[in-house]
């Protein structure tokens, strides 16, 4: 019988068998899909709707307001973060994983069957602000648990393809976020759109959440944390150890994410479908086909996402990273310019672009934190890096751009304020030091103690 390939092999020296290894994929791809298909509906939803529906009576600063919303829930994330973390380096990633799917799916059907601001007044907008809370906390322990569900699960040498499981749930979202919304457009069109469409997308949660747990009750827990356990070395304040030695490398990690998810909440944020529908814009163009348009462009991101954790592999997440950050860098310079001709055509192409390079900005980040962190607090410090840059970066990216067109007059202002935010995620990365292969569980713990901020010995 021969011996076993070191790729077969677990961080925690166990052998994991292929068929558990792609159910694991499977679970965490699933998973992911659909709570950023609850999350971004509603983005997509305020992009189309939710000014006139909720915050209709503020007039020209509704769309400001409503886009606010998806701001705060961003607020919100850290604590979900925090939550998650804790009980996740304490109790395993896998029951974290469970109940951020429950949270997500309950509070996004309630925002299915919300009476608007013609209904039952300023309640409206107060209650839809509370489910989108409810929303923050389930995203900010979502992504942490099955980053580290699929990472852990893999072979040392193909991390960056197995942490793009996870990644590509965003894009995955996205799609059947829009493609869902554009659906809708055909079968409710025009007023009936505004009246009930809408709320089928946010309906049918409940059915994609029944889903997402059946595949992840059958998942196995994560084997490094099954080593901790076993050992009982698991942390007794995760959190507290996590910022008195490592606060740095959550700042530095999190701008990391923060020059990424700015750029692309553009789209998964709803901004790029409210500017080019706005029918008071310089645009006004129809729904459907730009929610076709960003639905086209979320497969593009997809593609670029997973080709990117394969390439981390082979050249290094660092390498990776500077390559994406060049990538996007001319994504965000082209976007506007291609969007503003007013050609759907064109419209996609422009952010068939710009998902390349974000697509080469997030496929290796569930390795790169992955490999940033002691066992120990490993869920801590991903959850909450990632939590934080979500705030920096994304939270009010779409309130941020839509405040700086009506003062400037033009997106270009958007365009340096993207531009800016890639130029922050590029110096972070260079912070770095590319740890690449680290073994991951606590037979590594010296290994895992060299800082990996360049220019520090130890953490």
């Amino acid at each position: 019988m021969s011996n076993p390939s070191p790729s077969a092999f677990t961080p925690t020296g166990t052998i994991s068998a292929p068929a558990d290894r792609r159910r694991v994929v499977f679970a965490t791809v699933v998973g992911t899909t659909v709570e950023w298909y609850d999350f971004f509906i509603y983005a997509t939803a305020v992009g189309l709707v939710f000014g006139q529906l909720f915050f209709g009576s503020l007039g020209a600063d509704s769309a400001i307001l409503a886009f606010a919303t998806v701001g705060v829930s961003f607020l919100f994330r850290p604590l979900g973060a925090f939550l998650a973390g804790h009980f996740g380096d304490k109790f395993g990633r896998k029951v974290v994983l469970m109940w951020t799917l429950i949270l997500m799916g309950i509070a996004t059907a309630l925002i299915g069957v919300l009476p608007t601001y013609e209904s039952i007044g300023v309640a409206a907008p107060i209650l839809l602000v509370l489910l989108r809370i409810l929303q923050g906390l389930s995203a900010g322990g979502e992504w942490g648990g099955a980053v580290l569900m699929a990472v852990e699960h893999a072979p040392r040498n193909r991390r960056g393809a197995f942490g793009a499981s996870p990644q590509i749930g965003v894009p995955l979202g996205l799609l059947l976020a829009s493609g869902v919304m554009a659906l809708m457009t055909v079968i409710a069109p025009g007023d009936a759109f505004v009246q009930w469409g809408w709320r089928v997308p946010f309906l049918l949660s409940v059915v994609l959440i029944l889903i997402g747990w059946y595949v992840r009750r059958r998942v196995e827990e994560s084997p490094v944390f099954a080593e901790l356990a076993e050992r009982k070395e698991k942390a007794r304040m995760p959190i507290v150890q996590l910022f008195r030695k490592h606060a740095l490398l959550v700042l530095i990690a999190a701008l990391v994410f923060a020059g990424n998810n700015a750029v692309g909440y553009m789209t998964t944020g709803g901004y790029i479908q409210g500017y080019a529908t706005n029918p008071d814009g310089p645009l006004g163009l129809e729904r459907g086909p730009v929610l076709w348009a960003v639905a086209g462009s979320a497969v593009t991101w997809l593609i670029s996402t997973l080709a990117a954790g394969f390439v981390s592999d082979r050249i290094g997440r660092r390498t990776t990273y500077v390559i994406g950050w060049l990538l996007q860098l001319v994504g965000v310079f082209t976007l506007f310019p291609l969007v503003n001709t007013g050609s759907i055509g064109l419209l996609f192409l422009g952010l068939a672009i710009l998902t390349i390079g974000l697509g080469f900005t997030y496929g290796p980040q569930a390795a790169l934190y992955t490999e940033l962190f002691p066992a120990s607090i490993r869920f801590s410090g991903v959850s909450i890096s990632y939590a934080i840059g979500a705030i920096l970066g994304g939270a009010f990216a779409p309130t941020i751009a839509t405040a700086l067109v009506k003062e400037t007059g033009t997106t270009m202002s958007v365009t340096w304020y993207l531009a800016g935010m890639t130029v922050i995620g590029l110096i972070a990365t260079l912070l770095l030091r590319d740890r690449s292969g680290i073994r991951l569980g606590l037979e590594a713990e010296e290994e895992q103690a060299v800082s990996p901020i360049r220019g520090l010995a130890k953490v």
